[in-house]
C-alpha cells in the first residue's frame, strides 16, 4: 500500500484520508508555484556546500505519525525514517534484513523469533533494540488510535514480548503468512511513550525527529516542503546526498517547469507524470525520464452504501448502485482500451484485477465467460432488466421515478480524473446516465462521510498484497459512523472476508497465490471496484544534479515510492566520483526505461509484503 496511493501507493497512491486508510492523491491549499513557496535549500546546493536532492511531488502529507500515515508520501518518508523489521532486495523484491538479522518460525507456525541487529542506533544516540519493536506492536494491539494505519497486520496477534535487547518474539492465534512482510515502521519507545493520544498525535511539531533510517526527518512545513538529512551513522551506509527534500506542487505542470530550471532534482507526478509532460522532457538536455511497469492500478470505488461495524448506515450513495447488475452494466459501457490509448497515451496496461501485472503470481484475468467486456449495448439490456429504463427523453429513470445521476469524486490535481471523467459522461450518458464530476482538493471528507456515489481510486500494491486485500474485509469498516477505519470504501462481503482469512494463513506460495486471486475475482464479480488500468511509473530527473540512482526492481521499475529505501539512499550526486549504493542488492538507471513491459518471473515471494498507498497506501 509503501503502500498507500493512495493516488496514491500508500495513494501510491489515490487515498483520500489521512485517519483512515483511503489513498490520496493528495491535495493542500497552498499553491506551490515554482519559486513560489520554497524550501530553505536549493535543488542543488544547501548550506555549507551540501548536496540536495529535491524532489517534486503533487501529494501532500497526511501525517508524520508513522501510527496514522496512508498516503504514498508520508508512508515513503517513513520508510526513509524508521527501520521496518524486514526489506525488500531492490533487485526482484525477495524478502531481506531489516531491523531484523533473522527469524524463525516454531513447528506450527504460531511463535516467530527475530533476531534484532546491535548496529542500529537512534539518531538521538540511543540503541534500537528488540524492546522498541515489541513496543511498537503493543501499542498496535491495545490503541486504537495506534492501529488505525497498520492494524491488520497485528489483528492475529495474540502476545510479543522482547526477552533480551536482541530478541523479539511474537506469538500468533493461528498462523500468518506474513511474518516476514510487517510493514511496519519500529519506533523508539523512550520517545514514543510520551504520547497521550495516538489517534491525534502527528508527529510534527519537534524536529529533529528521532529515527534509525538511512536519514533524519528536520524540517516540515504543511502544503509546502519536507526537509530531511542524511543519517551518517545509518547501519547500511550513509546515503550520497546530504540532504533530501520533498517540495509540494500543486500544480503539476509547474512541477516539470521547475525541473527544467534546475529548480528541483527530480519529479514523479501525481504520482506518474502525463504523457504530454514525459514526451515533452525526452530529449531535453540533462533530463531522464524512467517509464517503466507500475506498481499501482487506477479504478472507480462504488459506495457500497456506507456502514459501521454496529450496523449503522451513513452517507448518500444512490440506492441503485445497491445493484450489481448495475455497478457492472456501468463497467461494461467502459472502454478500458480508449482509457489506456487516448489518456494514458500507451503509458498503462489495462486493468480487471488488484493486483498489477509486474506481481505476476498474484496477477488476475477474468475467464472469457466472466469478463465485463466492453459492450454498451449489452450494458443498457442489464439496466433494463434491473428496472432502470429509459423515458421519452432517453433518460434512465431511478426507482424514485428521477433520472439518474451520478456524482464521482475526483481528485483536482490529477489530470487523469478529469480525462477519464469526460469519457464517463459520454459513455453513461448514451446510456441515459448523467454524471457530475466533483474534483476536489479534498476529497477525504465525503468520502468519510459516505457522500458520494463513485470515486476515483487506486492503490500502490506490495510485494505481498495482504493489506491491499485487507482494507476491503468487515473488520476494516468503522467501529462507528463518527470513527474511522482501515476501509477502502466500505465493502463487507462475507465471502471475501473468508477467502482473506484463507490466505492470512496458508504458507504454500502457489496455493496462497490461487486464494489471492479468488479473492480478486470476488471483487471483479461484485463490482464494487473496477479496476480500469495499470499505469505505468513515469517519471522525470536531471542528469546534471543526480549522476546514477537505483529503480525497484532494477531492472526496469520506479523510482518513487519503492517497497524500500534503495532510490534515495542510493542517489549519487552528479559531481560525485562514487558509484550508487554500496549494498549488492541494487542497481542503477542507465538509461530510459521504456514501454509496457509485464515483468514474468519478477514473482513475489509468498513471504515478502507490501501500502500502499497507499496511495499507496503508499
Amino acid at each position: 500500500m509503501n503502500r498507500h496511493d493512495q493516488h496514491g501507493s500508500g495513494r501510491s497512491t489515490h487515498r483520500p484520508w489521512r485517519a483512515r486508510l483511503l489513498a490520496a492523491a493528495g491535495a493542500g491549499a497552498l499553491l506551490l508555484a515554482s519559486g513560489t513557496v520554497a524550501p530553505p535549500v536549493s535543488a542543488k546546493e544547501g548550506d555549507g556546500g551540501d548536496k540536495v536532492l529535491t524532489v517534486a511531488v503533487a501529494q501532500s502529507v497526511d501525517s508524520l505519525s508513522p501510527f496514522l500515515a496512508v498516503r504514498l508520501l508520508s508512508t515513503s518518508i517513513h520508510r526513509l525514517t524508521y527501520e521496518y523489521l524486514t526489506n525488500y532486495d531492490a533487485k526482484d523484491n525477495h524478502v531481506i534484513p531489516g531491523l531484523a538479522t533473522e527469524w524463525k518460525s516454531s513447528p506450527d507456525k504460531l511463535t516467530w523469533t527475530y533476531t534484532i541487529r546491535s548496529d542500529s542506533k537512534w539518531s538521538d544516540g540511543e540503541q534500537a533494540t528488540a524492546e522498541d519493536a515489541a513496543w511498537t506492536f503493543n501499542t498496535m494491539m491495545t490503541d486504537p488510535g495506534a492501529a488505525t494505519a497498520n492494524g491488520s497486520f497485528v489483528g492475529n496477534f495474540e502476545k510479543v514480548t522482547a526477552p533480551s535487547p536482541t530478541q523479539l518474539v511474537i506469538r500468533l492465534k493461528k498462523p500468518q503468512a506474513t511474518m516476514t512482510a510487517l510493514d511496519v515502521p519500529i519506533v523508539p519507545k523512550h520517545v514514543w511513550e510520551k504520547v497521550d493520544d495516538f489517534s491525534k498525535f502527528n508527529n510534527d511539531k519537534d524536529f529533529p525527529v528521532v529515527g534509525n533510517g538511512p536519514f533524519v526527518l528536520t524540517d516540515y512545513k504543511p502544503d509546502s516542503y519536507v526537509r530531511l538529512k542524511a543519517n551518517k551513522d545509518f547501519w547500511r551506509g550513509a546515503p550520497k546526498f546530504d540532504e533530501l527534500v520533498f517540495r509540494y506542487y500543486k500544480d503539476q505542470d509547474a512541477a516539470v517547469a521547475a525541473l527544467r530550471k534546475g529548480e528541483v532534482s527530480f519529479v514523479a507526478g501525481s504520482p506518474s507524470l502525463t504523457p504530454a509532460q514525459a514526451d515533452s522532457l525526452k530529449g531535453e538536455e540533462n533530463i531522464r525520464v524512467n517509464d517503466a511497469p507500475g506498481r499501482r492500478f487506477y479504478a472507480l470505488a462504488t459506495n457500497p452504501g456506507a456502514r459501521a461495524k454496529d450496523g449503522t448506515k451513513f452517507g448518500d450513495g444512490d440506492p441503485s448502485l445497491l445493484d450489481q447488475r448495475v455497478r457492472n452494466a456501468l463497467f461494461m459501457a467502459v472502454d478500458r482500451k480508449a482509457i489506456v490509448d487516448k489518456v494514458f497515451q500507451g503509458h498503462a496496461v489495462e486493468g480487471a484485477g488488484y493486483i498489477p501485472p509486474r506481481f505476476s503470481s498474484y496477477f488476475f484475468e477474468p475467464s472469457a465467460g466472466q469478463e465485463l467486456a466492453h459492450d454498451p449495448q449489452k450494458a443498457a439490456r442489464l439496466l433494463d432488466e434491473a428496472g432502470y429504463r429509459t423515458n421519452a427523453d432517453g433518460k434512465r429513470l431511478g426507482k424514485d421515478g428521477k433520472p439518474l445521476d451520478y456524482r464521482i469524486l475526483c481528485h483536482a490535481t490529477d489530470p487523469n480524473d478529469k480525462a477519464v471523467g469526460k469519457y464517463l459522461q459520454e459513455w453513461w450518458g448514451e446510456l441515459g446516465i448523467s454524471v457530475t464530476l466533483d474534483c476536489l482538493d479534498n476529497v477525504t471528507d465525503p468520502w468519510l462521510a459516505g457522500k458520494y456515489d463513485l470515486a476515483f481510486d487506486g492503490w500502490s500494491v506490495n510485494p505481498d498484497p495482504d493489506f491491499v486485500l485487507s482494507i476491503h474485509t468487515c473488520a476494516a469498516l468503522p467501529a462507528t459512523p463518527k470513527d474511522t477505519g482501515a476501509t477502502d470504501n466500505f465493502i463487507c462481503d462475507k465471502e471475501y472476508d473468508g477467502l482473506y482469512a484463507r490466505q492470512l494463513g496458508e504458507y504454500d506460495a502457489d496455493k496462497r497465490a490461487e486464494i489471492v486471486k479468488r479473492m480478486q475475482s470476488r471483487l471483479y464479480d461484485t463490482g464494487y471496484m473496477n479496476v480500469m488500468a495499470y499505469p505505468n511509473a513515469v517519471e522525470a530527473y536531471r542528469t546534471d544534479q543526480i549522476k546514477s540512482i537505483t529503480t525497484m526492481p532494477s531492472a526496469a521499475g520506479n523510482i518513487y515510492g519503492q517497497d524500500g529505501y534503495w532510490s534515495w539512499w542510493s542517489a549519487v550526486p552528479a559531481d560525485s566520483g562514487g558509484s550508487a549504493g554500496s549494498s549488492s542488492s541494487t542497481g542503477t538507471v542507465i538509461g530510459i526505461v521504456a514501454g509496457v513491459v509485464v515483468l514474468v518471473g519478477l514473482g513475489v515471494l509468498f513471504a515478502v509484503r507490501r501500502r500502499a498507498s497507499a496511495d499507496d497506501r503508499e
